[in-house]
């Protein structure tokens, strides 16, 4: 047994994206204790650096030292109580585990359930907040990793907050790559990963709460169920000040190369994010439509970052996903759930958004396709995303 020495992939699926080298060097820097001054200094930039990422003053900002799902689980089990009502928007995979959360919590679920590859429908929402006055919170996933589809969280924070509700937001495979303003749009608890468009390495959450979620967090009847993820003791933790208390022991290295990533992002500015993300998405659906492939999300509602492209017919597609690793070192996703078997998920996260990364995978898919007679218009593709490249600055 030797040391594991990882072969070098592109990845362009659903997560995790391709880490820059800059993160990547910050991950093997020397590790100092997790009270260290100089480690609450960093905290302290990661919190400022959260914030900005987010689009908030929210004080309650922090790294979960767990991967996205615990934030998740962070966002209900600090804000849910046994007997509460929560409407939960379902459009995909991940709204059904927000409705494991809050049956866990002791609490009822309402669901308003979409065809996966929609759009949340705000007046569906709307109806659900009508019909239970009562709801504490209304939950929806931003970005649905599952089918590539952006729902308007602007307008459904809107639309609880005109019924006296909370919300939490799930922006994993949003935070970096599509706009998102936590305080404009009135957002109470919003959840994330570091291994989608902030191009980190996966294991912490971003987190955020409005001053109304910690106060509703502060003034609970129960305790809340889940010791390590207690906001009320993880904030002595993340607080302000040299002086914290003691909660865990952090994840070091890996907070290390979240500083990185978000000192990345700022340096190249949220709006240049978002448009190059956009940018690379258009460069990707010219050359998949090109070859004769399509999209399954709506274009009014598709998410740049995550691209569902339908499988032909007679296609095996796991076996062109094997061929492209095997052949190309290049990862991209299969479908979940309802979707399983019928659709590629292409990922343009991060690191991975670039136009090399696009010419690549047309390419490869094309020549893959074409070698298993697929019926496609071969040969066309990288030459119709270069000619967008051209003509797009």
């Amino acid at each position: 047994m030797n040391s594991f020495r990882p072969p070098e992939r592109t990845l362009m699926g659903p997560g995790p994206s391709d880490v820059s080298p800059r993160v990547l060097a910050a991950l093997g820097q020397p590790t100092i204790g997790h009270l260290d001054p100089e480690f609450i200094r960093m905290m302290d930039q990661i919190k400022a650096l959260l914030q900005y990422a987010f689009q908030t003053k929210n004080e309650m900002t922090l790294a979960v030292s767990a991967p996205g799902s615990a934030g998740m689980e962070c966002c209900f089990v600090n804000l849910v109580e046994p007997g509460d009502t929560v409407i939960v928007a379902q459009n995909g995979a991940f709204g059904g585990r927000m409705k494991e959360n809050v049956e866990r919590c002791g609490a009822t679920p309402i669901m308003v359930e979409h065809a996966w590859g929609k759009a949340i429908d705000p007046n569906k929402a709307e109806d659900a907040l009508k019909a239970n006055p009562d709801a504490k919170v209304l939950a929806f996933v931003q970005a649905e990793t599952a089918t590539g589809v952006l729902s308007d969280a602007a307008a459904l924070t809107t639309l609880a907050k005109a019924h006296d509700c909370l919300t939490i937001v799930d922006s994993v495979t949003a935070l970096g790559g599509s706009p998102l303003n936590v305080d404009e749009w009135g957002i109470d608890a919003i959840y994330s990963g570091t291994q989608k468009c902030l191009s980190c390495t996966p294991g912490l959450s971003p987190v955020s709460f409005s001053d109304a979620a910690v106060e509703v967090i502060k003034n609970r009847k129960s305790k809340v169920q889940s010791w390590f993820l207690d906001l009320n003791l993880v904030m002595g933790y993340w607080g302000e000040g040299a002086k914290r208390t003691y909660h865990h022991t952090a994840p070091i290295n890996p907070l290390y190369a979240l500083h990185e990533s978000l000192l990345i992002l700022k340096e190249e500015g949220l709006e240049n994010a978002w448009a190059r993300h956009t940018r690379n998405h258009l460069a990707l659906r010219t050359g998949i439509e090109a070859m004769g492939l399509s999209l399954i999300v709506e274009e009014a509602s598709r998410l740049p970052q995550m691209n569902a492209v339908s499988v032909p017919d007679g296609v095996d597609e796991a076996a062109l996903r094997s061929e492209l690793l095997r052949d190309f070192n290049l990862e991209i996703g299969a479908g979940l759930g309802a979707l399983a078997g019928k659709i590629w998920r292409l990922g343009l996260m991060g690191h991975s958004s670039n136009p090399t990364n696009v010419l690549l995978c047309l390419g490869a898919m094309d020549t893959v396709l074409t070698s298993m007679g697929a019926n496609i218009q071969s040969g066309v593709a990288v030459e119709k995303a270069r000619a967008f490249y051209k003509s797009n600055g």
